[in-house]
């Protein structure tokens, strides 16, 4: 999270504080949507050409992997047991609709 607090410290000087947590939010949203373009670009599904798309996607994945963590600690989430969970009900789920 050492990283964060340095955003934090840019963020204050550039615009008077630090984003907040919905701020957060939506930088996420966008980085997701940039997402689903490169997922369409390297998989040829999309219209778009993209340079690079692979490597691109590679830093894309890491950027909103890098959100969810950063909202995960602002909302006191437990993210591993979050993630857990949510696979135990997912698999439930799935078992659910095979019976």
């Amino acid at each position: 999270m050492d990283l964060r607090r340095q955003y934090e410290i840019k963020e204050t000087e550039l615009y008077g504080s630090p984003y907040t947590s919905a701020e957060i939010g939506e930088g996420f949203a966008g980085d997701v949507k940039n997402l689903v373009k490169l997922i369409q670009a390297e998989s040829g599904e999309g219209k778009s050409q993209i340079a690079n798309s692979k490597d691109k996607l590679e830093a894309q994945l890491g950027h909103c992997l890098w959100s969810v963590i950063v909202l995960s600690k602002t909302h006191n989430v437990d993210l591993e047991t979050a993630f857990m969970e949510a696979m135990d009900r997912l698999e439930n789920h799935l078992l659910e609709t095979q019976e």
